[in-house]
């Protein structure tokens, strides 16, 4: 056999493939597995819980925002704070901030 009848004979032959994969489909291409079953179920379920209580604090909101309605409504210990001005120490007590023009 002389080098030319040996390299007609290599190139006629049909190649193999080296993975017989069509594409991506293989054996188990489509299936899932229960783990992937039991994960749409807890997420479902979420969103289930979710959408509740979204419902919920919707429910709590006014259809018209009126802020006497909110003022009156709002607690006794908000209204004392916003009606008390903050208290500053006494000369005597704690430390004073410097004011402008006072050195620190």
């Amino acid at each position: 056999m002389s080098a030319t009848e040996a390299v007609t004979y290599v190139l006629a032959q049909t190649p193999v493939p080296v993975t017989p994969d069509p594409g991506g489909q293989g054996e188990d291409f489509g299936k899932s597995s229960p783990v992937g079953l039991v994960l749409l179920v807890v997420f479902a379920i979420a969103v289930v819980f979710l959408i509740r209580s979204m419902t919920k604090h919707l429910k709590k909101v006014p259809v018209v925002f009126d802020e006497q309605k909110a003022a009156a409504a709002a607690p006794a210990r908000v209204k004392r704070a916003e009606a008390e001005p903050a208290e500053e120490p006494e000369a005597g007590q704690g430390e004073a901030k410097p004011g402008k023009g006072e050195a620190s």
